[in-house]
């Protein structure tokens, strides 16, 4: 009697199991989806305006020091065969409420050294 009940329950979680695939689960993403060509059009000098224009607001504004924005991208995949979970950051340093550095999972744009005035 009591394999029998082992049996049963064993068997219960060995279906339970192999239905987890059937159980749809959505992709949540969050913060500010960026693209490379979207960095390619920021510029050292650019006001914050501008970058603001161009990017979005940023996620994040460090209260203590304004001068500092991040721009953060989270994709927690809900399921495995979707592919796998993406987290991009970007950034960014202002001077004088000038752009004056970027840093993150992006490429460095080939002319961002170049001011929009020159």
């Amino acid at each position: 009697m009591k394999s029998i009940h082992l049996a049963v329950i064993f068997s219960v979680c060995i279906f339970t199991t192999a239905c987890s695939d059937w159980i749809y689960r959505i992709d949540v993403p969050q913060g500010n989806f960026l693209e490379q060509k979207d960095v390619d059009k920021l510029r050292v000098q650019m006001s914050k305006e501008q970058v603001r224009f161009v990017l979005g607001n940023a996620v994040v504004e460090d209260s203590f020091d304004t001068n500092t924005w991040y721009y953060v991208y989270d994709m927690k995949r809900g399921m495995k065969k979707r592919g796998e979970d993406v987290r991009k950051e970007l950034v960014l340093r202002f001077k004088d409420d000038k752009l004056s550095a970027l840093e993150g999972d992006f490429e460095r744009p080939e002319e961002f050294d170049t001011p929009l005035d020159s």
